[in-house]
């Protein structure tokens, strides 16, 4: 490797604008672009709005003489990006992608190799799965392909069960993603997302986090790609933290080495807590988001070299800040569903001026900018980061500064982020 790299960083996301700001402090940096980026990163990286196809994004590789991609949405690596470029790719080859590819493969992967998940049955036959949940309460009707964090329904009643199979199998809401579907046991406890960085059998844990993947307050309504998230969390102690590592991700790379996959790249888990105990409820194959969002604020080292680093097979230990992040999604009205875009954002001059707002940090999700003003350009529009020393303060900073300092027509967000966390301390 050079001394100095061209970073390309594909996606246009919060966790895209958080990685691209991360990497801009890196020593290792030469050049930083974006494919297609948003209005945020414009202001971090050099920003192409060309159509993200594999044959365009490698046409760019070599004109711009990248040395290494960083994917940031898990599409790029399940259609094959990793294994379809010239150049070294932080991301997990388009076989590794498959557990989050598809739920059907992701879940007999862990009843193969003994990782503890959700009780499930699999169906490709909308009438076989109606006749499989006929009298059954509390279950989860999961798409088994990509849906943008939209394709999971727990239904307390067998009415919306039939629902959400109809939707996934017959509608095809999803698509091809709907072919089949998981339908799995209901897990009740606590969730927690923690983000692995893997290569075959190094791997480094990243801090804690827990994302919030309903609309509405109280984790009601239906599911979102996340309203919000913070870290670290108390919920993952050391000892549960130990089961998670032998539980888990040793398990998981002993499978992955059996099945002769190798796997360089971030691995999300995200886990449901049951009386101490790790369940497995998905596997992402990227940097969560908005976990990311909420986790790098915290990060002390270069994220550029760290990544330099896994992938040439060390095991790290990090250094982190003191204290708590705490990331809040302002969204679109509509979101998840049909939202509406072109909204101008308004951002109050005050937070560029006021040492008030030193710990806050604004990562652009869907925002494009034209003529030196922000509008609204997708469900998810922006992520309001604070970091303080105590859970409650980064609260409170976050909800301040949003009440204080942004607005958009139809502006909707979560106002509990971190609440259980607060009321844990």
């Amino acid at each position: 490797m050079k001394s100095k790299l061209n970073v390309l960083v594909l996606g246009s996301g919060g966790r895209e604008h958080a990685i691209c700001w991360k990497i801009k402090e890196s020593s290792y940096l030469k050049k930083l672009f974006s494919i297609p980026g948003n209005g945020g990163i414009s202001e971090v990286a050099n920003v192409y709005e060309i159509k993200p196809t594999l044959e365009n994004i490698k046409r760019f590789v070599e004109e711009k003489e990248i040395d290494i991609v960083i994917p940031g949405p898990e599409k790029f690596l399940v259609d094959g990006v990793s294994d379809y470029l010239n150049v070294p790719t932080f991301g997990p080859s388009k076989n590794a992608s498959l557990l989050e590819g598809s739920k059907v493969f992701a879940k007999n992967f862990m009843k193969k190799y003994d990782i503890p998940t959700a009780n499930f049955e699999i169906f490709d036959d909308p009438l076989k799965a109606k006749e499989y949940i006929k009298n059954k309460n509390n279950l989860v009707i999961k798409a088994d392909g990509l849906c943008a964090g939209k394709g999971v329904f727990v239904c307390e009643e067998e009415k919306k069960m039939i629902e959400a199979i109809d939707k996934i199998m017959i509608e095809k809401i999803f698509g091809s993603s709907g072919d089949k579907v998981v339908i799995e046991e209901k897990l009740i406890g606590e969730e927690a997302s923690i983000l692995v960085l893997l290569n075959r059998e190094n791997y480094t844990f990243l801090i804690p986090s827990q994302d919030h993947k309903q609309v509405y307050d109280g984790d009601k309504g239906p599911n979102t790609g996340g309203m919000g998230a913070y870290a670290p969390t108390k919920l993952i102690d050391d000892t549960i933290m130990k089961k998670i590592e032998d539980k888990i991700v040793k398990r998981l790379i002993n499978g992955l080495k059996i099945e002769e996959i190798n796997y360089c790249g971030v691995l999300y888990l995200g886990l449901m807590i049951v009386e101490k105990e790790p369940f497995v409820l998905e596997f992402n194959i990227r940097f969560g988001d908005p976990e990311t969002q909420a986790i790098l604020p915290l990060l002390e080292d270069d994220l550029l070299e760290i990544i330099l680093k896994i992938m040439e097979g060390e095991k790290l230990k990090l250094k982190w800040k003191d204290g708590y992040s705490v990331c809040v999604v302002l969204a679109s009205k509509g979101y998840p569903g049909e939202y509406e875009k072109g909204k101008e954002i308004k951002f109050s001059s005050r937070h560029v001026a006021n040492s008030e707002w030193k710990d806050i940090i604004v990562f652009h999700a869907g925002t494009k900018k034209k003529n030196g003003k922000f509008y609204t350009n997708g469900g998810r529009v922006l992520n309001i980061c604070g970091r303080e020393n105590s859970i409650k303060k980064a609260r409170e900073t976050v909800y301040s500064f949003i009440e204080e300092n942004v607005y958009f027509e139809g502006m909707h967000y979560r106002r509990d982020i971190g609440l259980k966390e607060e009321r844990r301390e």
